[in-house]
């Protein structure tokens, strides 16, 4: 999943060095260090600012975006679409979006399952309607079968050949490029292989492991492992991996915060892996877009191995979020 080097492969469409180097998405070279748009629901009060901070993220070599027109209920696809304008990824920046939720602004959550055949063209429709193009680039489909939060219950327990389905469908129509999958189990993605998957984006960090049979068999189909909640601690319950002793202190000696180190660990741990670290802040981008300088030597890399992994699969009742509920 790395690239072969070549110098168009070492800088973006616009000439800026790739943070974190190449890696691939859909077939395409990206910047190994993206965005992850949902933190922008919290500048919701400050439009102008979200679309300066979306805008620098591109200036500083991001050039994969995610988001979801569940994210702000519209406003930060909304972002997406003035600081990028629409794009359907042959511009030089891949905007990836999410569907198999709908807003639920008065629920224990800000989401509610949105599985159906039905609802997820509904959603793929205003994603495309929102962020003002013809063809989504990337679209995953939010399943419900692991990770923190959301669980499937009634007409929401949903087969996933019949999601697989309506969303090749889609494809054929030529309303989206190609398919990833979120919050999906090992025996989930080797039912969609021959759908055809791009991407998985799983809770997956230093502190919680346990997906590494599903992070080899991506590697193997050449399928990007996008980690959500890459520092973990999103929801009370989970571990946070700025908290582990020996991440503060391979902080310490490097002269980096533990969430630099925390973000270079994925990096390092496994080549196809491309991080989305989201942000409101113009420093912590800044930061986050660093973490490819971070060189963790063996012994350094050792310590952090050590860290023992942790399950992310908080239940609904120990998962009250923020109103920006991350990693949807």
């Amino acid at each position: 999943m790395t690239s072969s080097g070549t110098s168009s492969a070492r800088v973006t469409a616009a000439g800026v060095p790739r943070p974190g180097g190449a890696g691939r998405l859909a077939g395409r070279t990206v910047s190994r260090v993206g965005y992850g748009a949902m933190q922008l629901e919290r500048l919701h009060t400050d439009r102008a600012a979200a679309v300066a901070l979306l805008r620098r993220a591109v200036e500083l070599g991001v050039d994969h975006v995610d988001t979801a027109q569940f994210y702000g209920h519209g406003f930060v696809n909304e972002v997406v679409r003035e600081a990028l304008g629409p794009s359907d990824g042959s511009d030089g920046v891949v905007v990836v979006t999410k569907v198999g939720a709908d807003p639920d602004p008065d629920g224990p959550l800000p989401l509610r399952p949105a599985q159906r055949p039905e609802e997820l063209r509904a959603s793929v429709e205003d994603n495309l309607r929102s962020l003002g193009t013809e063809r989504l680039a990337v679209v995953n489909l939010r399943r419900l079968d692991t990770g923190p939060g959301l669980r499937a219950e009634g007409d929401q327990v949903v087969d996933l050949d019949d999601q697989l389905a309506v969303l090749t469908a889609l494809r054929d129509e030529g309303k989206i490029g190609a398919i990833g999958l979120s919050s999906v189990t090992l025996e989930g993605l080797r039912r969609a292989l021959p759908a055809g998957v791009v991407c998985v984006q799983n809770a997956y960090s230093l502190v919680s492991r346990s997906d590494e049979d599903l992070l080899r068999l991506c590697a193997a189909e050449d399928i990007a492992w996008v980690p959500y909640f890459p520092l973990g601690g999103a929801f009370p319950a989970m571990p946070k991996v700025a908290d582990e002793p020996a991440v503060r202190a391979v902080a310490r000696s490097l002269g980096r915060t533990p969430a630099q180190v925390g973000l270079a660990w994925l990096l390092h741990h496994a080549p196809h892996v491309l991080l989305i670290p989201g942000t409101a802040d113009a420093a912590h981008l800044a930061a986050n877009t660093e973490v490819g300088e971070v060189a963790l030597d063996g012994a350094a890399l050792a310590s952090l191995d050590a860290v023992p992994s942790r399950s992310a699969d908080v239940p609904l009742a120990e998962a009250r979020a923020p109103r920006t509920c991350p990693g949807a």
